[in-house]
């Protein structure tokens, strides 16, 4: 260990931190002004800056702090984090929202577990909420359930009394912050594009175990983040995108006895609830939103490539 410990400290690699930005210029220099404090210093800054509104603020950055580029699109999808993934030059790549902030010693941490396990393609922090520093977004995940296509999140909105400070593998990957090796992305693959949010990290994490790789939760690296919407936060376009992608990621991953069974269960269980739960509220826009996310995958039979 004190060998490995030597190599570390005498070998840094370099690390590509790569975030979105979408008209949150305020946001994002929150973020970069977390990188600031970083002990790990041999990393660079991706700013991807998608179809968003000049602004003068942006047009500093590159020279406000150090090692940052911006890397300028006119969409607004995955597309943009796989374009910006081939622009890194890093051997390791953290892709992070921009709603977060770092700690000093993030970047340790989670290159860390990479030095004891070649197999070893993905790690993850334990996430905090920014609003409430002592209470947990995302202390890894549980295992697929068959029944409703779902992963649940570990810890998710429980105070942080040290209960998931238990390093582990897990089986699936927060795509709003995690560390990769670039080689794991060149063979498992990008962030499929047909998500656009909800599930592709669910399906980039099942890529990159068939691949072979293990996904590790790091609880040692802190990461700050915006709080998640609650269930009934939700907008219509939320539970759309939730259904649909909860579909598409089954037609895509299951095999045919799984996915009847999810079938089955989807329509004699989970609708009847949404259509009760949607009705009650008078939620007429999420209940049309959800029979839309149905039909996309109905008229979309046979699209099942990324």
């Amino acid at each position: 260990m004190h060998g490995k410990n030597l190599l570390y400290i005498k070998a840094q690699p370099l690390i590509s931190i790569i975030t979105l930005n979408w008209n949150q210029t305020d946001i994002t220099l929150r973020f970069l002004e977390s990188t600031r404090r970083l002990r790990y210093k041999n990393f660079e800054v991706l700013v991807c800056n998608m179809s968003s509104a000049t602004d003068a603020r942006m047009q500093t950055i590159t020279q406000d702090y150090r090692n940052t580029r911006i890397l300028k699109t006119d969409t607004f999808s995955n597309n943009d984090v796989n374009w910006a993934v081939k622009q890194a030059k890093g051997d390791f790549i953290l892709l992070i929202n921009n709603h977060t902030e770092l700690t000093e010693d993030a970047l340790d941490h989670l290159l860390r577990p990479f030095l004891n396990d070649s197999l070893l393609g993905v790690t993850c922090p334990k996430v905090r909420s920014l609003d409430d520093r002592a209470v947990i977004q995302f202390a890894g995940y549980k295992s697929l359930n068959k029944l409703t296509g779902k992963k649940s999140i570990i810890g998710y909105n429980k105070k942080d009394n040290g209960q998931y400070d238990h390093p582990d593998y897990m089986q699936g990957v927060f795509s709003g912050a995690m560390m990769f090796k670039k080689t794991v992305i060149e063979k498992a693959g990008m962030l499929p594009r047909n998500y656009y949010k909800y599930f592709d990290d669910t399906d980039l994490s099942n890529r990159i175990l068939k691949t072979g790789f293990k996904i590790f939760y790091q609880p040692e690296a802190v990461v700050y983040s915006k709080d998640m919407p609650s269930e009934s936060e939700k907008t219509a376009i939320n539970v759309y995108y939730n259904t649909r992608n909860r579909i598409f990621f089954m037609r895509r991953n299951a095999g045919i006895y799984q996915f009847f069974i999810f079938i089955v269960f989807f329509l004699l269980i989970t609708t009847p609830i949404v259509i009760g739960k949607f009705l009650l509220k008078g939620q007429i826009y999420h209940l049309q939103s959800f029979f839309k996310g149905v039909w996309w995958n109905l008229g979309r039979i046979k699209i099942l490539s990324n």
